[in-house]
């Protein structure tokens, strides 16, 4: 026989979104039991480990760098770069909200609690022509994500402190009780002791991920119109499995835009894995040659990464191996290479602001040299021979000849036989406008050849697909209460976060603006904690 708890409100799933409904709720004096299927100490989800870069408008920051940002320039951005329509309601309705309110609900609401932002607006998305960001959006938390996860944490303990929170973990859901149109409640069990529970609420809360956290569901869900490698990371949360998806979908409840996703081009398996696949994400260098699998550059219009990442990952899927190559050199990768999240990026993530400039200034040695230590895609030789030996080593056959790498990296050096002013390639026209940004020129080399003297030795990196985030799941209201098919709501459901693709079933449409997740987890669970808190 299982054992019943008892609360007003049951969330499922302790990541970010899980957490600040829970927070909001408790804050307004409900009784809350927060289940979720990993362990204590990993509370928090992909928040735990995320880089912390977030989409803002309008804030103080982009003011001080003169840069005249709006919502409605923000939303005629998104709106083009996620190639929403009119038919796309709840979305559009969404993505409205977030450029309205991102500023009040998470901005302000952040430094509420003591969190800062580093004092730089990045530039991150702006299209292949012009098209994603017009103007710099991206501002990235002192501390990581990590940080603001662990803040969210002790703000939902303290809140819950009088004896209003559950915290049950390593507790997986596996059926939503409802008769006669209402929610009864959720059952679930301990996936350590194989206990039996009953969960009895009146307002049930969705915050479980996305649906896409293992590749069966990934490739179940991949659109049939667009290449697939025969091979991916995984960067998404391996419980993400999509199961809960479907059972609301079994109950009336509509799942959207299930091919949506935002995937990476440049990952590579982690050096100590957290789960089967993983893989780390890399934030490729703008001046490196991006390759094939036979060393050739990708073109005709080579791939750069800060413009269009839904492009280079149908670029880097259609490859004729599931592996690309990225070529530099040690100059190049001391100043632009980065990976994605907290992990490896302990100078912000430990606010250790002066080791932080010195590795900016004077390029991030210690990372490049861990990599080359830690993993065996990143490869460095003195010599292209050398390299391309390396390689073919790595990939198990003669995919790279020397002749070939040394030609690819010869015609790009060509652009520079006749100084800095008389070169006609893409990849160079995006650098220097990159450039033309004071914090995009701090991580961004000034063009020069890359077989410039000293500039070495020369760096392969082997990057597959990685996959991420997903941009679709259930469809829900602006008070975040999922929807059945004739857009009625569920009574006393609610899905937050990635579960609800961020708001509406997919508020992004085919592409971010990049940042765009941790707000869109923030302001679906305000929503969704503002609605429970009306109602009850």
């Amino acid at each position: 026989m299982s054992r019943t708890i008892q609360s007003d409100v049951l969330v499922v799933g302790g990541g970010l979104a899980g957490i600040v409904t829970a927070l909001e709720c408790l804050r307004a004096g409900k009784r809350v039991t927060v289940v979720d299927r990993d362990s204590r100490e990993r509370l928090g989800g992909l928040a735990r480990w995320a880089f912390g870069g977030m989409a803002l408008v309008g804030t103080p920051l982009q003011a001080r760098m003169k840069i005249p940002d709006t919502p409605e320039r923000a939303l005629a951005d998104w709106v083009r770069f996620g190639e929403l329509n009119e038919a796309d309601t709840l979305p559009l309705a969404w993505a409205r909200h977030y450029v309205e309110h991102v500023r009040s609900e998470v901005y302000d609401w952040l430094l509420g609690y003591g969190l800062k932002f580093l004092p730089a607006v990045n530039w991150v998305e702006r299209g292949r022509f012009g098209d994603g960001n017009t103007l710099p959006r991206y501002h990235v938390l002192w501390g990581t994500s990590r940080f603001m996860t662990v803040t969210m944490i002790a703000a939902l303990e303290q809140a819950g402190a009088n004896g209003k929170l559950q915290l049950l973990s390593r507790t997986r859901i596996d059926r939503l009780e409802h008769a006669n149109g209402a929610l009864l409640g959720a059952h679930g069990v301990n996936e350590e002791t194989g206990e039996a529970m009953r969960f009895a609420a009146s307002a049930i809360v969705l915050a479980m991920g996305g649906i896409n956290g293992g590749h069966a569901e990934t490739r179940a869900n991949w659109p049939a119109d667009r290449p697939q490698p025969a091979s991916m990371l995984n960067g998404a949360h391996p419980y993400s499995d999509g199961k809960l998806h479907r059972l609301v979908a079994g109950m009336g409840g509509r799942i959207a835009a299930a091919g949506e996703m935002w995937n990476y081009a440049a990952g590579f398996p982690h050096p100590q894995p957290h789960f089967e696949g993983h893989g780390l994400s890399a934030i490729p260098c703008k001046s490196a040659l991006w390759l094939d699998h036979r060393g050739r550059r990708i073109g005709p219009d080579p791939l750069v990464t800060g413009f269009d990442t839904h492009y280079l990952c149908q670029r880097v899927a259609s490859q004729g191996q599931p592996w690309t190559w990225h070529l530099l050199n040690w100059r190049i990768a001391a100043k632009e290479l980065a990976i994605s999240g907290a992990e490896h990026n302990q100078r912000i993530r430990d606010r250790q602001m002066f080791a932080f400039l010195k590795e900016t200034l004077l390029g991030n040695h210690r990372l490049v040299r861990q990599l080359a230590h830690e993993s065996p895609d990143v490869l460095v030789d003195d010599t292209l021979a050398g390299l391309a030996a390396k390689m073919n080593a790595l990939a198990g056959g003669d995919h790279v000849r020397p002749e070939v790498l040394q030609a690819t990296a010869d015609a790009f050096d060509a652009n520079f036989a006749n100084g800095d002013k008389l070169h006609n390639d893409a990849q160079l026209r995006r650098i220097l406008h990159a450039r033309q940004w004071g914090p995009d020129r701090l991580r961004t080399c000034k063009p020069a050849p890359l077989q410039q003297q000293g500039a070495g030795p020369y760096i392969a990196m082997r990057m597959q697909l990685i996959t991420r985030k997903s941009l679709g799941g259930l469809v829900t209201d602006m008070h975040s209460r999922v929807l059945d098919a004739d857009g009625q709501a569920l009574p006393g459901l609610y899905s937050v976060g990635e579960a609800a693709g961020f708001g509406g079933g997919g508020a992004c449409g085919k592409r971010s603006l990049e940042g765009t997740f941790l707000p869109g987890c923030i302001l679906t669970a305000k929503a969704a904690a503002r609605d429970i808190i009306r109602v009850s």
